[in-house]
Formats: C-alpha cells, structure tokens, sequence
C-alpha cells in the first residue's frame, strides 16, 4: 500500500488503481475491477505474461483503454503498437513526461480517439 500511495503522490494527482507485480496478475486485476482504469502504464519485462501478452489479453477485455508501455527494450516498440499501445515511452524518462502522455491518453479516451499517440 505504501509503494501505490508513494507512486500516487508523485504522479501528478492521478489515482493508481493498482500495481501489479507480473503481467498475469495485471490482467487479473484489470478483469476484477467494475470501475476500470482509462490508462494503464505497462512495463514490457514482466515475469509469468511480458506487457504485450498482457496488453493484448486486456484489450480484448476493452478497446477503449489506453496502455501507454514504458520500457528500456526498444525493439519491442513497434510491436507494441501493432497490437494497439497508445503510446511508447523509452526508459529513462522524465515525471513530466510521464505526466503529459498519461494527459494525452485521458484527452484521447474521453475523445474515444482510435489512433495511436506520436510514435516517435
């Protein structure tokens, strides 16, 4: 509870619905939420199911949620908007960053936008 209260607090005001620990568990907690998140920041290297397999399996769940992936492994980027990422952000990166593209992925949601953020 403290590492969601500690992320919470550093991510702009933004509620952290959850933390998962591998990818299975993110789709889990994602399909027992009645209330679901609009954006969910993904790592790719994940133990038991990696980012894209979880990605793919919750936006199954619902096309409307944006993942935004946040990863040091490059070479999965373009996979990862092939399979519908919102969004790719190269580690390292900012809090600021962060903050502007979870903005992004909100101002899209509520627009039900069906294009993919800047791919850079």
């Amino acid at each position: 509870m403290a590492l969601k209260w500690r992320v919470s607090q550093q991510m702009g005001g933004f509620k952290v619905a959850g933390i998962a620990a591998n990818g299975d568990e993110a789709i889990n907690m994602f399909k027992s939420f009645s209330n679901k998140p609009k954006v969910i920041l993904m790592d790719h290297r994940m133990p038991v199911k990696t980012g894209i397999e979880a990605a793919i399996e919750i936006l199954q769940i619902d096309k409307r949620v944006k993942i935004i992936f946040l990863s040091a492994d490059v070479s999965i980027k373009e996979e990862a908007y092939s399979i519908g990422a919102f969004s790719f952000r190269e580690k390292p990166f900012t809090i600021n960053d962060l903050i502007y593209e979870i903005n992004k992925a909100l101002e899209c949601y509520n627009a039900t936008c069906l294009i993919n953020s800047s791919k850079e």
